[in-house]
């Protein structure tokens, strides 16, 4: 069996990689329809973990392949599939990966979007290997008119599985809404993955001013714009859906190797080391936070020692510069602490609010700093959604003296739900109805 190793973060490559995967199978994604998937299963795009390859595995059908692969076009048009965001949103790039497809590659992509306002009642189910598209499903398929969909990517030529050649990068310029995907190969042959890289879209509108919503959450819109390491796992994947399945599913870095080589604590039992690792993400919507979440499920063996959380006020011409420099600029971000230095645990879901949570009014940014190195699977950050106009410091004052009255008043309340899962279902506002205030 054969991996693709991972490969390493260079400034070569396109910045809507740190985005988050908007049609992957964990956050709800789906294929609804393909018109053949004689070789492998079109469903496979969608799989979170990197192709593989077995040379040894074979079907009744042909060669085993990780990756949707159709037979050989022995009648007219070309092959296609429909594919269903599991967070709809917009999207900024694409990664047609090929890998292990270098006989069998599809040559050439197009890709087209729609943003529905129903969702077919039609879909794809169970293993679909050695099968095509029935009458009957061309006809509810074309009931979508998806052959008139906007087109994101025109006809483009695709690349083999090579290691060096396998991902085809595709920017995108499209400020809309996407819920669906149209997946063109001309005339047929084999992808292994695709990733639709975007930020998820939420109808703020809709929302509450007595909710309290996850505000950095992959489905309202929260994105990693920023990171100091992701050795082993990428900090977008603190913002996904539910809790993490395993350690992959999590920010991981590597073992810093400026850590001291007899470690010491102070006085609270938080190692005293120089080097910390971070992440910066922007908030689906300018809020106050009050309640925050960090879990290092599964992180048994490679949990930070402690982590602090600071938060900021940036505009997007602000955020563009410093992540044009990397975040490393003569003049940083005016950070304040959100989260005062805390001591983590192995393997657990740690709870912050009320006097743990520091008042820095209305933010857009987060640092999660974590000490010396390790691993974070979830993080959480619950606060009410304030208008993107509002930066006057009377403003801010008058709602941070309503978010000391609603505290006590939704203290009760709140210690139930650290007792309830906080599990997050696609497609849906990450939110709970505080009481009236």
């Amino acid at each position: 069996m054969a991996s693709r190793p991972v490969q390493k973060e260079t400034s070569s490559r396109p910045h809507f990689l740190q985005f988050n995967n908007l049609a992957c199978e964990t956050a709800g994604g789906k294929v609804i329809f393909a018109t053949d998937e004689w070789f492998a299963p079109a469903r496979n795009l969608l799989k979170r973990d990197p192709p593989e390859f077995i040379a040894s595995a074979f079907t009744e059908y042909g060669k085993w392949m990780d990756g949707w692969e159709t037979r050989r076009k022995r009648i007219a048009g070309h092959d296609w599939c429909i594919i269903q965001l599991g967070v709809p949103g917009i999207i900024h790039g694409f990664d047609v990966d090929t890998s292990f497809f270098t006989g069998n590659y599809a040559p050439y992509t197009s890709i087209q979007a729609a943003c529905l306002d129903q969702m077919p009642s039609f879909t794809l189910e169970g293993d679909r290997t050695g099968m095509a598209a029935s009458p009957s499903q061309f006809e509810a398929v074309a009931q979508l008119y998806s052959d008139s969909w906007e087109e994101l990517v025109p006809m483009i030529k695709l690349n083999p599985g090579y290691s060096e050649s396998c991902h085809n990068y595709l920017n995108v310029t499209y400020p809309h809404r996407v819920t669906h995907i149209r997946l063109n190969i001309y005339p047929d042959g084999g992808i292994a993955r695709l990733k639709v890289y975007g930020i998820g879209k939420t109808d703020w509108s809709t929302v509450s001013s007595q909710d309290l919503v996850d505000l950095v959450a992959l489905v309202n819109g929260g994105v990693c714009v920023g990171y100091s390491d992701a050795h082993f796992g990428h900090p977008r994947n603190m913002i996904g859906l539910g809790r993490a399945d395993n350690m992959g599913d999590g920010w991981e870095t590597a073992r810093r190797l400026d850590r001291p080589k007899v470690l010491k604590v102070n006085e609270k039992g938080i190692l005293q080391v120089r080097g910390c690792e971070w992440a910066i993400l922007r908030l689906g919507h300018p809020g106050i936070i009050s309640k925050i979440e960090v879990d290092t499920n599964h992180f048994k063996g490679n949990f930070p020692d402690s982590c602090k959380i600071e938060a900021c006020s940036l505009t997007p011409d602000e955020e563009n510069n410093f992540i044009h420099n990397q975040w490393r600029s003569d003049k940083p971000p005016k950070w304040r602490i959100l989260l005062s230095p805390q001591k983590l645990k192995a393997h657990h879901r740690h709870l912050f609010a009320g006097e743990s949570v520091v008042q820095c009014g209305p933010v857009t940014h987060v640092r999660l700093v974590i000490a010396p190195d390790g691993g974070v699977s979830r993080l959480r950050l619950w606060g009410r959604p304030v208008s993107n106009n509002l930066t006057h410091p009377q403003q801010i004052s008058k709602l941070l003296r309503q978010r000391s009255i609603a505290g006590q008043i939704v203290s009760a309340w709140w210690r139930k739900i650290l007792l309830e899962s906080c599990a997050i279902k696609s497609g849906l506002l990450c939110s709970y109805n505080a009481p009236a205030i």
